[in-house]
């Protein structure tokens, strides 16, 4: 039996969507909080764009959590 191999993308959007439920935030409002576009939040949230570094950092502020909590099980 194969395992299926997860995406450093998929991980990342995983943890992100958690940290921003937990903060009781939607997209719109996390869009806002960021300046970025709702739908940019979105595509970072299925995992079809890989953010970068700076966007990281941003997410994380505006998350109220750690870069690397966002990062978490990425391999």
């Amino acid at each position: 039996m194969t395992e299926t191999a997860v995406s450093p993308s998929q991980v990342f959007a995983k943890n992100m969507r958690k940290s921003r439920l937990r903060r009781g935030l939607t997209q719109e409002r996390l869009a806002f909080a960021m300046r970025m576009h709702r739908t940019e939040i979105s595509l970072l949230e299925r995992g079809e764009r890989d953010p970068r570094l700076s966007t990281v950092v941003k997410l994380a502020r505006a998350l109220d959590c750690t870069p690397s909590s966002l990062l978490e099980d990425v391999q």
